[in-house]
């Protein structure tokens, strides 16, 4: 690990410990233009979306096929719109290993719309949509490393 990161991370924990031991349920902090989100694991689960199953959509775990299990069939660059990771950490699709996930391919969803969670320094943190539209490919794997600024998922609006 380099040293930037190691200090990243230490200065992440920090914050977290400040989190728990305090009665606020989210810390955002601002620098330039990198930005972080913390949450309590309680205000994730008392705000957390519905699921939304749509028929003959599957999931996809690599985020390499589309519906019916077919190739993603990728639309023109400026059609799509992508939702990004806001933080680094590890993403997960669903609340819990079993539960439904939170998108699947072909689903309609909305601004503000629960796409997953990112869990840094213990926290879980709740991704929530910018855009409104149809998913057209997952793009992060649930249980895998996304950093800030990564695409999650792609939206046709």
């Amino acid at each position: 690990m380099s040293a930037e990161t190691a200090s990243l991370m230490s200065l992440i924990d920090g914050l977290a410990s400040l989190l728990e031991r305090s009665d606020v349920d989210e810390l955002e902090v601002e620098a330039g233009e990198t930005g972080i989100i913390l949450r309590k694991r309680s205000a994730l689960i008392a705000v957390a979306a519905p699921v939304v199953a749509v028929p003959g959509a599957a999931p996809s775990s690599t985020g390499e096929t589309g519906l019916a299990g077919k190739p993603a069939e990728a639309p023109a660059p400026s059609n799509l719109r992508t939702v990004k990771a806001p933080l680094t950490g590890v993403f997960y699709g669903a609340s819990s290993p079993g539960a439904p996930a939170y998108v699947t391919v072909g689903q309609q969803i909305t601004v503000g719309y629960v796409i997953g969670l990112i869990e840094a320094m213990k926290l879980f943190n709740e991704i929530k949509s910018d855009t409104a539209g149809r998913v057209v490919r997952i793009v992060a794997e649930t249980g895998k490393l996304v950093k800030a600024k990564q695409p999650l998922i792609e939206v046709e609006p």
